[in-house]
């Protein structure tokens, strides 16, 4: 069954969710672009950070939108737009281009490759949803006006309710609901190829609660689920910027990926951090060193070289977290 019979099915549901791609090679920019979107029930959001494999995440998802950055590596934006059109798969559906700047040349171009709009990113919030729920119509109004769309049924509703939670899953840890280390991974590899294409610092921090089994074994399994929360709560809570990205790298191990952050600042979030959940006063009678729940942080800031890869930062991050539980635990180890 294809799924534009769905969406020609839907365009008349009020309750129907607008599908949103992005295609752009900046992380920060998926993120931010995601979290804009976050609050809008009827939007659903699918991120593609390879401009190689755009064509084919279009065909796959089906898209009601498409956002389109026009400066990547590899394979420009306009190409991509003009690939779009020339797929039967993805030909009619709306390309909203994403610009750095207001240029008349570059518009002009944009829209004689195939776009349908463009917008200077990062576009406010308000006029993005806007353009966005505009174009979604637009389409699937285009769609239901054609016979063969309506030929089948089905409610596009639930297969969207189904997709959203799958990419929950996918992304999040069920325990803290932060990221979980599939997400870490891809989120710090794009990071990492950013800041070698701008040669900017990238920080890392690792984390670790001191004595975990210990507690654990002291008060229960139960209630070390409730304090790997806790824990988590305070991360979330300092990863105050859109590109910032906490995350449970495993067990009572955690994780924050820092862009643009020098390692001053990497230190004074990590000590903050370190505080704030020694300040919970969760009691740990089976704490070597304290008489609380504390954490141990290791930390590292990278310019990454050329041809390097981002597993060397995680690396320098761990080695950081052993010499900080070596040295007594409790404290932040930057190397």
């Amino acid at each position: 069954m294809s799924r534009h019979n769905d969406q020609a099915d839907a365009a008349a549901n009020s309750e129907y969710l607008s599908m949103v791609l992005l295609v752009d090679d900046q992380a920060i920019i998926g993120e931010a672009i995601r979290r804009a979107l976050a609050g809008e029930s009827d939007i659903d959001f699918h991120y593609c950070a390879q401009p190689e494999e755009a064509v084919a995440v279009a065909e796959r998802t089906q898209p009601t939108v498409i956002l389109q950055d026009l400066v990547m590596p590899g394979t420009d934006g306009l190409t991509l737009v003009r690939r779009y059109r020339e797929n039967p798969g993805t030909r009619d559906i709306p390309i909203i281009v994403l610009s750095t700047k207001e240029e008349p040349t570059m518009k002009s171009a944009a829209f004689s490759a195939g776009a349908n709009d463009y917008l200077v990113k990062l576009p406010d919030s308000i006029e993005l949803i806007a353009r966005i729920r505009y174009h979604s119509r637009s389409y699937l109004n285009l769609l239901q006006r054609d016979e063969a769309y309506r030929a089948l049924r089905q409610s596009q509703q639930q297969l969207l309710e189904t997709n959203l939670e799958l990419q929950r899953l996918t992304n999040s840890d069920g325990l803290t609901g932060l990221s979980n280390r599939r997400y870490f991974d891809e989120y710090l590899g794009a990071e990492w190829r950013r800041a070698q294409r701008e040669q900017t610092q990238l920080a890392l921090l690792m984390l670790d609660v001191d004595a975990f089994k210990a507690y654990n074994d002291t008060y229960g399994h139960v209630a070390g689920d409730e304090v790997l929360r806790q824990v988590a709560g305070v991360i979330r809570d300092n990863c105050t910027r859109p590109a910032d990205l906490p995350a449970r790298f495993g067990g009572e191990e955690f994780s924050m990926i820092l862009p643009s952050t020098s390692p001053g600042g990497a230190r004074l979030l990590a000590e903050k951090v370190r505080r704030a959940i020694e300040g919970l006063k969760i009691p740990h009678s089976g704490s070597p060193n304290s008489e609380y729940v504390t954490v141990s942080i290791g930390g590292a800031v990278i310019v990454p070289e050329p041809d390097s890869i981002f597993s060397s930062i995680v690396e320098a991050a761990d080695s950081g977290l052993y010499q900080a539980k070596r040295a007594g635990r409790n404290q932040v180890v930057m190397v």
